[in-house]
């Protein structure tokens, strides 16, 4: 009986504050594309800022792996309302499966979506998920952090979540994507999951502190991140 109550809560709640928030795009946009296209990137990014990123990829189809435990099936209720699809496996249970369903809808051209330090953590700790799903389909992997100008931080949560004060602003940083070779060994596994941890840290720590620089620091990492939209047919996410 809690869950669909939950589950309407946490509706509500986005429906309520996400259409205030003002995002702000530093980085190359990170582009979702449909079927059509048959291109998928695999995104990656930190459970604290899962708010954010719900309302702000809502609607395109995005295909997220779910844990199978209480909390996941009421959160699987909510991202489905936003327009999400559900691989259902988590690092400690049914991973594997999930794994392989998800790179199933890649190959179908839809783009998935991982919290690598999830379900549980330990927080900022990167699983290799998101790197043996690149290897498998030779798609690249799109770090990202969506940093809060005032929140409320659940301070006692494994994960320190966010959840932004209405008519916050937001900056989603996004890092250049990193490539994992088809016949990569194990060598080169662990070195890509070290380079997507290091990936995710640095936008991490560009988006939390964004609201803290000067103007003419925010304008400097603009330039160095290169806001350049991405052309050509595919399907661009926006604000």
């Amino acid at each position: 009986m809690q869950i669909p109550v939950i589950a309407w809560v946490v509706c509500w709640l986005v429906r309520l504050i996400g259409p205030t928030l003002r995002f702000e795009f530093v980085g190359k946009r990170i582009v979702v594309n449909g079927p059509e296209t048959g291109q998928a990137p695999i995104g990656a990014f930190w459970h604290r800022c899962i708010f954010p990123a719900l309302w702000y990829f809502r609607n395109h189809g995005i295909v997220v792996m779910i844990t199978m435990n209480f909390d996941g099936l009421w959160a699987s209720r909510v991202v489905k309302k936003f327009g999400y699809r559900v691989a259902q496996g988590s690092s400690s249970r049914g991973g594997m499966n999930a794994l392989i369903v998800m790179a199933q809808e890649m190959e179908a051209g839809w783009v998935v979506a991982f919290t690598p330090d999830g379900p549980r953590g330990p927080r900022y700790v990167a699983k290799p998920g998101p790197v043996i799903l690149a290897r498998r389909t030779g798609k690249s992997i799109t770090m990202f952090h969506i940093g809060l100008s005032s929140a409320y931080t659940f301070e006692k949560s494994w994960d320190h979540f966010r959840l932004p004060f209405p008519f916050s602003r937001a900056v989603l940083v996004v890092a250049p994507p990193i490539h994992v070779s088809k016949d990569a060994d194990s060598e080169e596994m662990q070195q890509k999951i070290s380079e997507m941890q290091t990936a995710l840290d640095r936008v991490r720590d560009i988006a939390e502190s964004w609201f803290q620089l000067s103007e003419t620091e925010r304008q400097r990492l603009r330039r160095e991140w290169n806001e350049e939209r991405v052309g050509g047919s595919a399907r661009g996410v926006s604000s």
